[in-house]
């Protein structure tokens, strides 16, 4: 059984509030992670257009239902999101952009820049 000592207890998610930058930390490894899941599905994706123009077929309806093609647009978002986290990366590698508001300011660039260039590629495709 637990005393109360009297000291303040550590900070845990339902308390602590997560700064927006580390916030972004955690959706570019999550995006990361969904990445290499998504190339194993296109690996697959491929190996079955290669087996023939049964297997071809088959993969084209299964592509056309919508909850695979919802993954498919989350699949490119998370690929622009990565991409844009990278850019903000290498903008800190050399000094720049390190103080809270412009850490903040620059995160909000890569939620529109990422939002935008997924819209873009859905006009486009």
């Amino acid at each position: 059984m637990a005393t109360n000592t009297g000291r303040p207890i550590s900070p845990h998610l339902q308390i602590y509030k997560l700064p927006l930058t580390g916030i972004m930390s955690i959706c570019h490894r999550i995006t990361g992670v969904m990445l290499s899941v998504g190339l194993i599905f296109f690996v697959c994706i491929v190996s079955e257009v290669a087996r023939g123009a049964d297997s071809y077929a088959a993969m084209q309806d299964l592509m056309s239902m919508w909850l695979i093609r919802l993954m498919y647009w989350g699949f490119i978002y998370a690929l622009f999101f990565h991409l844009c986290h990278g850019v903000r990366h290498l903008i800190w590698d050399t000094g720049q952009g390190l103080a809270r508001e412009t850490m903040d300011q620059y995160a909000i660039y890569e939620l529109i820049a990422s939002l935008a260039l997924t819209l873009a590629a859905f006009i486009f495709v």
